[in-house]
């Protein structure tokens, strides 16, 4: 459910096709993801998920499947 709800965020921001959205994909490597696209995904997911991630956390998320656990954290 969480990666389903991130994958339809990342590809409105990064207009990348779903395929090429998967848990191990790296936002900056293999989606060329820029800071401010990062922002804006960490904003997409704050909002979907009614949670709050830190400037440290946010760091710390570097693949599709980091922004899962993430949010499995803040909601558990």
């Amino acid at each position: 459910m969480e990666f389903d709800k991130i994958q339809e965020i990342i590809v409105d921001v990064l207009n990348v096709g779903k395929e090429e959205v998967k848990p191990e994909t790296r936002f900056v490597d293999d989606l060329g993801a820029d800071s401010l696209d990062i922002f804006q995904i960490i904003m997409g997911i704050e909002e979907e998920f009614d949670i709050e991630i830190n400037e440290t956390e946010a760091a710390k998320i570097v693949t599709v499947q980091d922004a899962v656990d993430r949010i499995k954290e803040a909601t558990a």
